[in-house]
């Protein structure tokens, strides 16, 4: 019995049906496993058109599969969708009940929010083709990053490893902000059309409402939408009459949405597996597109870029001595036109050289004085320092937490 996980950015849909006709195609039963009941028509009209043999194919949601688990004819393949689901409880009820299966998962982001590693239920990960791979051969669309934060995520706790919904809205439901994302959607954007991924069902809402408000077509979508008005609104997205596609995580892992051009993130998250999947919606490859990834809440900071290397493996993360994880790459983020990039000494979207400020040895001494006799900096707000030495005093000030300084600091470009 084998068990593996393939780890792939484009095409898993396709892949995962040549398995499973190759499998039917050879007389063996197939059980595709998917986590949304909304996966399950999508996937079943792709392995159809790919010739599968439907009448030893079953696809079903976890939960009821293992609900009817006992009628289901004992499958010689597994195949699991979006699989850094696979460790819950509902998914090893079912690898206990077919032992004998072959197991495949299949997801772009092999890792689980809490830092466990899936070589639990598997034996062998294997790592596909890279983004920038994708990018370079015409399977995904090049993007350009932008990051004009509107607020700041500075205090706000953290719940089951996320950050806490309500807290998050609350900084988030404020009309100077939606007036923000409107205005660089518009900048950044214009007349394109857009997902944007929020904070909650009512922050959805309601800035489908201030969107409208603006005169540019949207409408939010959820789980809990009723079937038909869901269908309604995704044709007329799809048609272009509908600009902005305001949801929480509805269109994430595999939701199947028409071809659109722009992603606005303003729901902050800690997972990664979250960020690649709502930030690359918008890089679905056509002929001379050039996607648009507007970052409102800081998530590059934290993942990178979505394109850049990552190591994968199927061991669990382990668990560091240091109060703040520090990433190991290294982004800047241009302070005239928000571009965000990997380092460089200059902006390549508009040009900006960033400035390199030498310090004399007078200057040099003045922190340290400062340092040492406690001096406390009197700053109105964070713009007004200009050094790392002045943030850590502000957030010193603030009782921030160690990390806002170098975060903002790593922002602004002060330290690369």
């Amino acid at each position: 019995m084998y068990r593996f996980t393939l780890r792939l950015s484009g095409g898993k849909s396709v892949i995962a049906a040549e398995m499973a006709r190759a499998a039917t195609e050879k007389g063996n039963r197939v059980l595709y496993i998917v986590h949304r009941k909304e996966l399950c028509d999508q996937i079943r009209s792709t392995f159809k058109w790919w010739g599968v043999n439907m009448d030893l194919c079953r696809i079903g949601m976890v939960q009821t599969i293992c609900r009817r688990i006992t009628k289901i004819h004992p499958p010689r393949l597994i195949i699991i969708d979006e699989s850094h689901h696979a460790l819950a409880h509902s998914y090893r009820k079912i690898f206990d009940a077919f032992p004998d299966a072959q197991r495949v998962g299949i997801t772009a982001t092999p890792v689980r929010l809490n830092g466990g590693g899936m070589g639990d239920v598997n034996d062998k990960l294997i790592v596909g083709v890279s983004t920038k791979w994708l990018i370079e051969h015409n399977y995904l669309a090049p993007y350009d990053y932008y990051a004009p934060t509107v607020a700041d995520m500075t205090g706000v706790h953290t719940t089951h490893g996320e950050y806490a919904t309500d807290e998050v809205v609350k900084k988030l439901n404020k009309s100077a902000i939606y007036g923000d994302v409107i205005s660089y959607y518009r900048q950044l954007a214009d007349g394109r059309q857009a997902i944007c991924y929020c904070a909650s069902v009512e922050h959805s809402r309601n800035m489908a409402v201030q969107f409208n408000a603006a005169g540019i077509a949207a409408e939010h979508i959820d789980g809990e939408t009723p079937k038909e008005r869901r269908a309604d609104i995704i044709n007329r997205f799809r048609s272009g009459e509908i600009k902005i596609l305001c949801n929480v995580d509805l269109i994430s892992e595999g939701f199947d949405v028409p071809d659109c051009s722009v992603s606005i993130l303003l729901r902050p998250t800690k997972s990664l597996t979250l960020y690649i999947q709502q930030s690359m919606r918008c890089m679905r490859y056509k002929p001379g597109k050039r996607a648009v990834i507007i970052d409102h809440v800081g998530n590059y900071a934290r993942f990178g870029l979505p394109d850049m290397e990552r190591k994968w493996t199927l061991d669990p993360k382990k668990k560091s001595s240091k109060k703040r994880d520090q990433p190991d790459f290294k982004i800047r983020q241009c302070p005239k036109c928000f571009y965000t990039h990997e380092w460089a000494p200059a902006c390549p979207h508009c040009g900006y050289v960033y400035p390199v400020k030498d310090r004399t040895i007078d200057e040099i001494k003045e922190a340290r004085l400062e340092k040492i006799k406690g001096i406390v900096l009197d700053y109105t707000t964070p713009d007004d320092c200009q050094t790392m030495e002045e943030l850590q005093a502000y957030a010193k000030n603030h009782n921030y937490k160690p990390g806002w300084a170098w975060y903002q600091a790593r922002r602004r470009g002060i330290i690369a």
